[in-house]
């Protein structure tokens, strides 16, 4: 890694370190969470045991993900859904913009893959008006800046800075003496406008059944519902690790993740096997009902395929992205995931740098980790990220 980029990221955590009104969000939010999600646990121990049964799901499709993939792309036309595969980011942004074009509406929901792809940049770029939906990616994107935790993007930001953010960059008549609640009403009504009138909708996948060629999300906002099923296409970026055999084990991985982001039971769960359809005239299956005429599943390696034959990244491939160790972590508590690459932040983001990023910089950056192991014992798949980061550690010092 160039001594300019590590200065970078120094620059980076040290003004967040004297940020007050980072300070003051993550102060504010993350003990409460954290707790809460303890909380819920202890009184849940079915919940526990599931999460045991997702390690085991997640360890077998790992070993078994090439034959997944290909699984993947037949199950997915067999439904009527078009499979794609891209080995890189650049790939994954061709196929956006071939299947998009120029001067449409696009939506999106919350996906650390498309963000991690720079989905978003490339399809602006092309002259697309594209807008993200889940209120903390929003805001994330009205400020410029990049996701601070994989499930609460926004946590960074303070009251007066959303209130801020919406007047400014939206036109919104709010003020940080309005309530949360009248807040979101305001952004339902502007985002309502662009959901009717969108071309494209984008999203990631919590988790994609192999056999079936079915996806699952999960939410509480009902946002990714609207991103889904209004436009007449739906092009979804699902990381190749999301690849699980059966759709039961996708239930069984979503249900996880809600758990331990703290949000059980999840408002929403979505299951797309396909477009839209009806057999209601003639008897006749037909495609394009009330939702989406076409659906793309873009399979997305960057990385994840070589990470798997790694003895030690392959690990984090386990991942359910429910950012429970991240709310552990006493150093992403401090600086959020400014500590991190382009996209991921905190433990497991650092490990996450290193396989879709390369792993110089993921083991410059895991310089930084405490070693005291609390993301390891908040893992709900087991996964030894503090083992990781120190294996990171040790290639970074003996390239030294």
């Amino acid at each position: 890694m160039s001594d300019e980029l590590l200065e970078g990221y120094a620059r980076a955590i040290l003004r967040a370190l004297e940020d007050p009104d980072l300070q003051e969000a993550l102060h504010t939010y993350v003990p409460g969470s954290e707790e809460r999600v303890r909380r819920f646990l202890e009184s849940r121990p079915d919940i526990v045991q599931l999460a045991r049964e997702v390690k085991a799901i997640k360890e077998y499709s790992i070993a078994h993900m090439d034959e997944l993939i290909d699984e993947a792309m037949r199950s997915l036309k067999s439904v009527n859904a078009v499979p794609h595969y891209a080995a890189d980011a650049r790939e994954a942004r061709e196929l956006a913009l071939s299947l998009v074009g120029r001067g449409k509406v696009v939506v999106m929901s919350k996906s650390m893959t498309a963000e991690e792809l720079g989905i978003r940049e490339a399809l602006e770029e092309a002259g697309n008006e594209v807008w993200e939906t889940d209120l903390g990616q929003l805001l994330v994107q009205l400020e410029g800046g990049k996701p601070m935790h994989s499930i609460a993007p926004a946590i960074h930001m303070t009251v007066a800075r959303v209130a801020q953010l919406l007047r400014d960059r939206l036109g919104l008549d709010v003020s940080p003496s309005d309530a949360p609640q009248q807040m979101v009403a305001k952004v339902r009504e502007f985002l309502r406008s662009k959901f009717v009138s969108a071309d494209v909708g984008i999203s990631g996948g919590n988790a994609l059944a192999a056999r079936e060629g079915a996806l699952l999300l999960v939410e509480n906002e009902g946002n990714i519902r609207m991103v889904t099923n209004l436009p007449r296409l739906h092009i979804a970026f699902v990381g190749v690790e999301k690849l699980v055999p059966t759709m039961l084990d996708a239930f069984k991985v979503i249900l996880v993740q809600a758990a331990f982001a703290g949000l059980y039971p999840p408002t929403y769960v979505s299951l797309i096997a396909g477009p839209s359809s009806t057999g209601d005239i003639g008897h006749r299956r037909v495609y394009g009902a009330h939702g989406p005429v076409e659906v793309h599943v873009v399979l997305v390696d960057h990385g994840r395929r070589a990470a798997a034959k790694d003895v030690v990244l392959r690990e984090q491939l386990r991942c359910i992205r429910c950012g429970y160790c991240q709310f552990v972590c006493p150093v992403w508590g401090q600086v959020a995931n400014n500590w991190g690459g382009s996209t991921y932040g905190g433990p497991m983001g650092v490990n996450w740098t290193a396989i879709t990023e390369g792993v110089d910089r993921g083991a410059a950056l895991a310089m930084l980790c405490l070693g005291c192991g609390r993301c390891d014992v908040a893992c709900p798949v087991e996964i030894p990220i503090s083992g990781i980061l120190a294996d990171l550690k040790r290639r970074f010092t003996s390239s030294l």
